[in-house]
């Protein structure tokens, strides 16, 4: 519970609330000629990673979460504030710190090592939840690593979907499991039971594989249209993403770059995908817009800095055969 903590920023109401745990982010770079490893600092967190994305493209975005009354707190507040997501809804705790990780690479693809027992973020307790606030979004965006980090998490993203969907806001969903924070029997009940109150629900295609079992992308639409959601996107990295409403199923192209870290490139996806809903696109052309904009974040490393603009994801878009601008 972080019910000591006070919310700090502006007041503003937002369309977009992202809620979870952000984490400050050490990211492993190219080996030196002399063998030497260093590591770019940064932020990650799925929601956050999100949030950002969002954000720049153009959506009027908050974030819901704790912080520790510490450097890495301090300095999530002014990365925010500098990308323009609203701060009202964090919480900040004399008791609890933030949350670290660092991200390894090698011929496997990129590796996650957490240190997050205990963190602000997963102290979060439901009667912390910013009530006003999610009442007067348009979208309420949360997702599995949101609810597996701590049970009182948890809870607190079951209570704020129950407040959501009272409210007549838009709940959207991003599975993103990982296997340290839970065994997959628990999460699959978990994140489903929530996903049967979501409106967009985003899962990964390895996530789905591991939590349902199933192997062909259209039974895995299919189990997510018949758990209630009404936009399902599968997200497929380098193979594009497939979009299934009841009435129809398009399949999402990957956009070409040459990539080079693949970190946050799914919550990018959902941050670009959610804007551009939020901007009065239909699915399909919000799907496109978000597929470039995640490829066009893997050309750089770490979660947050690669993320592109609104005006650099058009610019690709209008590119004549696909190619980057």
């Amino acid at each position: 519970m972080v019910q000591s903590g006070t919310a700090e920023g502006g007041t503003e109401a937002v369309d977009l609330l992202c809620m979870g745990e952000p984490m400050l982010e050490f990211n492993q770079l190219p080996a030196t000629p002399d063998g030497a490893q260093h590591y770019l600092q940064g932020f990650g967190g799925d929601t956050s990673n999100a949030a950002i994305a969002a954000s720049r493209q153009g959506a009027r975005v908050g974030y819901i979460t704790a912080l520790g009354q510490d450097m890495p707190g301090d300095a999530f507040m002014a990365l925010w504030r500098n990308e323009g997501v609203d701060t009202a809804t964090v919480r900040r705790s004399p008791q609890w710190q933030t949350g670290v990780y660092f991200v390894t690479h090698d011929s496997g693809g990129h590796h996650f090592l957490h240190y997050r027992t205990n963190s602000a973020a997963a102290m979060y307790a439901a009667s912390d939840l910013p009530e006003a606030a999610i009442a007067a979004a348009r979208i309420l965006f949360v997702s599995g690593i949101s609810q597996g980090i701590s049970a009182s998490a948890c809870d607190a993203v079951f209570a704020a979907i129950d407040s959501a969907r009272r409210h007549g806001v838009a709940v959207a969903y991003d599975t993103n499991y990982r296997p340290r924070l839970w065994p997959p029997s628990r999460a699959a009940a978990v994140m489903h039971a929530a996903m049967q109150d979501a409106d967009f629900a985003i899962p990964g295609l390895e996530d789905v594989q591991t939590l349902t079992g199933l192997t062909d992308p259209q039974a895995m639409l299919d189990f997510y249209l018949r758990l209630g959601c009404r936009v399902v996107l599968l997200k497929m990295g380098a193979a594009g993403a497939w979009l299934a409403t009841p009435d129809a199923r398009i399949a999402i192209p990957p956009y070409p770059v040459q990539a080079v870290d693949a970190t946050g490139a799914g919550d990018t996806f959902c941050g670009a995908f959610l804007a551009r809903i939020l901007a009065g696109d239909t699915p399909d052309a919000a799907a496109r817009y978000a597929a470039v904009a995640a490829a066009l974040k893997c050309t750089g490393y770490g979660a947050v800095a690669p993320i592109p603009h609104a005006a650099t994801v058009l610019a690709a878009l209008h590119a004549p055969n696909g190619a980057p601008a």
